[in-house]
């Protein structure tokens, strides 16, 4: 069963909204996994106008997931959803996951998950960790996108890279930076996805739009999912 996924950190809002908009309508996911979602005054009702705007629905996340957003079509069935919030380190922002059990179609279920971690590499590894052990045993074939703050060579990576395929290396476009500001141009979002799942096509949207969107690019991916075993 094909399905099309998005994720993308989108600043808080911050930047240009019009921009954002049509770069979410523009890539017309099935799933958009949000980082840096409505999470504060009035979260409920900002997030579902952040939805209704892209054409979506809100799935699971916001102020729970402390700003982590699951959005899906309304060809996306979801059938469960939860939160989580890592221990706060003091002087350290919150951080926290989102996660929805999802049905499309008459029998192809999947986990979808979302978390933005520290920028702090010393917290970074700990809330990798409960973030991938939330995941274990999870009822589908899970994808997971998320803002992990570091390269693929760090390890929070690793611990939520581990035993899943990385799209963009599935696709062989894993030189293509996520976060473009800056001197420097680095990848440090991903989208994971369980070995079951076949990625047929990944792309970083870089575009004017999306360079006035955000100060990160969107990650899209189309996926093959299994049938039922």
């Amino acid at each position: 069963m094909p399905l099309r996924v998005v994720s993308y950190n989108i600043h808080s809002q911050r930047d240009d909204a019009a921009a954002l908009v049509a770069v979410a309508r523009s890539t017309a996911p099935d799933v958009m996994i949000v980082q840096e979602g409505p999470r504060r005054l009035r979260w409920r009702q900002r997030s579902a106008a952040l939805a209704a705007s892209f054409g979506l629905v809100v799935a699971a996340g916001g102020l729970p997931a402390l700003g982590n957003l699951l959005l899906t079509s309304l060809r996306v069935r979801v059938t469960g959803t939860r939160c989580q919030r890592f221990p706060l380190t003091p002087g350290r922002h919150l951080r926290g996951a989102a996660y929805a059990d999802c049905l499309v179609g008459r029998d192809a279920r999947f986990t979808v998950a979302g978390s933005h971690l520290s920028t702090d590499p010393a917290e970074r590894p700990a809330q990798a960790e409960r973030f991938a052990r939330e995941l274990t045993g999870a009822p589908a074939p899970v994808i997971v996108g998320a803002d992990l703050n570091e390269e693929a060579d760090g390890p929070a990576w690793a611990v939520v890279a581990a035993g899943r395929t990385d799209a963009a290396v599935a696709a062989d476009r894993a030189d293509r930076p996520t976060f473009p500001r800056g001197p420097l141009h680095r990848r440090i979002d991903a989208l994971f996805v369980d070995p079951r799942i076949t990625v047929v096509h990944y792309d970083v949207v870089d575009t004017p739009q999306t360079r006035l969107a955000s100060d990160h690019l969107p990650i899209l991916a189309d996926l093959l999912l299994p049938g039922p075993d």
